[in-house]
């Protein structure tokens, strides 16, 4: 898998549409990763984090896409309320906890991601979900 993984902070919906074809640029704060799949990681992160079932969630249309088609490959994804308020709210230690899972459950099906690859990406998403927070904005997810 070759995908470019961009996660930024929107005030809404419309705003993180615009994003679909040139990717977040100033104002947005974001992140960028790169080879992993981060709609089914978003599901995987809900399920450690908060709870669930992975089908369940799906089931539930998460995450909600926001803008492009799952079928071309560039799409423009939101968090569930209730994962950014997860990511927000988790210590340190329960996001290692998360990534080391997160980890392991790729790595079953043959992606690897390394758990200190995988401690950065929940770290560093969990202080963008802060700030983003305190500014009354959300974060969504290009993938590219």
């Amino acid at each position: 898998m070759s995908a470019i993984v961009e996660f930024f902070a929107a005030p809404d919906d419309v705003a993180a549409a615009l994003v679909l074809q040139t990717g977040p640029r100033h104002p947005f704060e974001s992140l960028s990763f790169g080879n992993f799949d981060p709609e089914e990681a978003a599901v995987e992160w809900e399920c450690l984090l908060a709870g669930g079932s992975f089908e369940d969630l799906v089931e539930a249309g998460e995450p909600r896409l926001v803008a492009g088609q799952d079928d071309d490959g560039c799409v423009v994804f939101a968090f569930s309320p209730r994962l950014l308020a997860a990511l927000a709210e988790a210590e340190r230690s329960e996001l290692d906890d998360a990534a080391v899972s997160w980890a392991v459950r790729r790595a079953v099906d043959g992606e690897v991601i390394g758990t200190d690859i995988a401690s950065v990406i929940l770290g560093d998403l969990a202080a963008l979900v802060r700030s983003a927070r305190l500014q009354g904005r959300a974060v969504y997810c290009r993938v590219a």
